[in-house]
C-alpha cells in the first residue's frame, strides 16, 4: 500500500514538471557579473547580467565577503545605481581589500549562482569625464595664435587633497573630418593647440585617467569657428628664412663647382719660384769691383779659384754685342788711386743683359767685350 502512495506521488510531481516544461517555465539561468566601477576610490557599484529567468519571476541577490573573512554580507543598496546593481557607500567601501561577490538568481521552479568576482577597490577606478569643456581663441601680438582649451575635473573626484591624481587627453577634429587628432594634457587642466586651420570648424573633447584604473568617458563636444585670419605669421617668417638660407647654399655650392679651381688659386696662392739675386749695373760704371763680385756671389776678394769659376759661369763673352755700358776706350790701369789697386781686378768694357726667355726665367747677364785680369803681388 505504502509504495502504491509513493509512486503515486512521484508520478504526479513528473507530470507537474512536464506540465511546468510544456508551458515554457524552467529554473533561471546562470547570472555574470560583468563590471566594477568606482568613480572616486571612496565608493563603487558592481553590475550583473541576468540569465533567462525560465518564464518565471526571477529574484537575484549579491551576496559578498572580504577576503581573509568568513561572514557573509548582502548587497547594501540594489536602488542607487539601477537595475540589476548593487552600490556600495562609503561606509560598507575598504581599499585595499578584495571583495569576492556572487550572485544568486532564484524562481519557483529552482535556482543558479554566478562564477565569483573578486573586486580591489583600488583598481576600478574609473573616474566620470571632465567637466566644463571651454574653448576660446587667442592671438596675441607677440606670440603665435592658439585655442586655448580648458576643462575642470569631475566634481566627485577629490584632488586638492591628492586622494585621487587625474591625467587628462584631449581630442579635436575639423568637423568634416574622419578622425581624431589627440594630445596628451598631463595633469594639467589647460591646454594650447597652436596647429590649425584657418576657416575650419573644430570640436573638441576631453577623457581622465588616474593612476590606477580605467580611462573615463569622453565628455561631450565643444565646438569653436576658427577665423579666416588665423595666420602663424612667425612660422611663415621662418619658412621664409628656411628656402632663403637654401638657395644661398645651392648658388653656393654651384658657383664652387664651375669655378673650384679659380677659387682655390684665391683662397691658397700658389709660392713663387726662387728668384736670382741681381746686381745693380751702375757698379759697372763706378768700378767697384769688391760690391760687384758681392752681387755675383763671391764673398772672399781677392777672388779664389772658386769664384773664378763662378765668375766664369756667369759671364759670356759676346763680341758683336752693340751696347756700351762702358767706353771702349776707356782703360784703367791700376795704380794708386785705383780701386783695384794691389790686388786682382777686373776690366770690363761693355755690358748688355740677355733678354728674357718666353718661359718668364730671366737667362745669364752677358758681358760683351769683357776680359778678366787676375793680378796678385
Amino acid at each position: 500500500m505504502k509504495d502504491n502512495v509513493a509512486s503515486t506521488v512521484v508520478l504526479m510531481l513528473l507530470l507537474f514538471l512536464n506540465i511546468r516544461l510544456l508551458n515554457g517555465e524552467s529554473p533561471p539561468g546562470k547570472p555574470t557579473i560583468f563590471k566594477c566601477r568606482s568613480p572616486e576610490k571612496e565608493t563603487f557599484t558592481c553590475w550583473w547580467r541576468p540569465g533567462t529567468d525560465g518564464g518565471l519571476p526571477t529574484n537575484y541577490t549579491l551576496t559578498y565577503h572580504k577576503e581573509g573573512e568568513t561572514i557573509t554580507h548582502e548587497c547594501p543598496d540594489y536602488k542607487t545605481s539601477g537595475p540589476n546593481s548593487c552600490y556600495f557607500s562609503k561606509k560598507h567601501t575598504s581599499i585595499w581589500t578584495i571583495y569576492i561577490m556572487t550572485v544568486n538568481a532564484t524562481n519557483k521552479m529552482g535556482s543558479n549562482i554566478s562564477d565569483p568576482r573578486y573586486v580591489d577597490v583600488t583598481y576600478i577606478v574609473e573616474p566620470d569625464p571632465p567637466e566644463n569643456l571651454t574653448l576660446e581663441v587667442k592671438q596675441p601680438e607677440d606670440r603665435k595664435p592658439y585655442l586655448w582649451i580648458k576643462w575642470f575635473p569631475p566634481t566627485l573626484v577629490d584632488v586638492r587633497s591628492g586622494w585621487l591624481t587625474l591625467q587628462y587627453e584631449i581630442r579635436l577634429k575639423p568637423e568634416k573630418a574622419a578622425e581624431w587628432e589627440t594630445h596628451f594634457a598631463g595633469q594639467q587642466t589647460q591646454f594650447k593647440i597652436l596647429s590649425l586651420y584657418p576657416g575650419q570648424k573644430y570640436l573638441v573633447q576631453v577623457h581622465c585617467k588616474p593612476d590606477h584604473g580605467f580611462w573615463s568617458n569622453w565628455s561631450q563636444e565643444s565646438s569653436i569657428q576658427i577665423p579666416s585670419d588665423f595666420t602663424m605669421k612667425d612660422t611663415t617668417v621662418w619658412i621664409f628664412v628656411a628656402v632663403l638660407s637654401a638657395v644661398i647654399c645651392l648658388i653656393m655650392v654651384w658657383a664652387v663647382a664651375l669655378k673650384g679651381y679659380s677659387m682655390v688659386t684665391c683662397i691658397f696662392p700658389p709660392v713663387p719660384g726662387p728668384k736670382i739675386k741681381g746686381f745693380d749695373t751702375h757698379l759697372l760704371e763706378k768700378g767697384k769691383s769688391e760690391e760687384l763680385l758681392s752681387a755675383l756671389g763671391c764673398q772672399d776678394f781677392p777672388p779664389t779659384s772658386d769664384c773664378e769659376d763662378l765668375l766664369v759661369e756667369f759671364l759670356e763673352v759676346d763680341d758683336n754685342e752693340d751696347q756700351q755700358l762702358m767706353p771702349a776706350h776707356s782703360k784703367e790701369h791700376p795704380g794708386q788711386d785705383s780701386p783695384l789697386s794691389g790686388t786682382s781686378h777686373h776690366r770690363l768694357k761693355s755690358y748688355s743683359p740677355r733678354k728674357i726667355s718666353g718661359h718668364g726665367r730671366p737667362q745669364p747677364a752677358v758681358f760683351t767685350k769683357a776680359k778678366l785680369i787676375m793680378a796678385q803681388e
